[in-house]
């Protein structure tokens, strides 16, 4: 016994670190869970065999689930622009990478065919937003409607294809959105938005690990991200699943060091305390 548990002994240490540890990764889910969950599991699958480190999905129904797994310490790797404010800023999360897509805006859009056609024409009505996490669609617009002084009711969808389907079915008169997930929306949907308000540019969300995970690890996976573009097997995947969302079919994952996320800290600075 005593020479089988050493022989057991030996074979753990002879593992490399990332053979023991599987980590998770949580992307900001903007659509519903079956179009993220085919958006990115194959990702997932790619970049844990490219890298040789274990990683698997862990999807949250809404785009706010993303930022309650990182600050309970849930998970290891995230797709997320949530955490750039101050305070979440001291959590020690660095961006290692991010998609080339567009720049994003966020809007506040009605149907194409609604008889509102100002944003003042909202006061006192009922306007949707995916939850009270999401930076672009929900922060930049809410605050644009306070700093306009404009009263609305905020009506809660869970993820943006939820505050859609509020719009269409008449719930809500307006949408605070992402510009990027609205076009995708049209896309995948066929409806058609009328655009009330834009604002400034923004990069799309970043690929982030937290402070804990070992720098070999978190090198292989970012390497397994950013290799994508250049592999066919990767880019196959990539052009694929993009078109699931309405994505280019060219948008692929680069490195980053964080300083093009320079436009949320600045909103942050300026920012309604109740958005913070």
């Amino acid at each position: 016994m005593k020479c089988l548990a050493l022989l057991a002994a030996a074979f753990c240490l002879a593992l490399p670190a990332h053979a023991q540890t599987e980590y998770r990764f949580s992307p900001v889910n903007q659509a519903n869970i079956a179009t993220a969950a085919s958006y990115w599991n194959p990702i997932v699958a790619y970049v844990q065999e490219k890298s040789g480190v274990k990683l698997s999905l862990k999807l949250g129904r809404t785009s706010a689930d993303t930022t309650a797994y990182v600050l309970a310490q849930e998970v290891d790797f995230a797709f997320t622009n949530h955490l750039f404010s101050p305070d979440r800023e001291q959590l020690g999360w660095k961006v290692f990478g991010r998609r080339t897509t567009p720049a994003l805006h966020g809007v506040i859009v009605v149907p194409a065919d609604s008889p509102i056609t100002d944003l003042t024409q909202l006061e006192g009505k009922e306007v949707g937003f995916p939850g009270p996490e999401a930076f672009i669609a929900y922060k930049t617009t809410y605050a644009q409607l306070l700093q306009r002084k404009i009263n609305v009711r905020t009506v809660f969808g869970g993820n943006m294809d939820g505050a859609f389907a509020q719009l269409f079915s008449g719930k809500v008169a307006a949408v605070g959105a992402n510009s990027q997930l609205a076009e995708g929306y049209t896309k995948r949907e066929g409806r058609q938005f009328r655009v009330l308000w834009t604002s400034e540019a923004y990069n799309d969300l970043a690929l982030m690990v937290a402070p804990r995970v070992p720098e070999r690890d978190a090198q292989a996976v970012a390497r397994a991200f950013v290799g994508m573009a250049s592999d066919p097997q990767g880019r196959e995947i990539l052009s694929s699943v993009n078109k699931l969302i309405g994505l280019p079919a060219d948008a692929v994952f680069i490195a980053s060091d964080g300083k093009e996320y320079a436009a949320y800290k600045r909103f942050y600075q300026t920012a309604p305390a109740s958005l913070r």
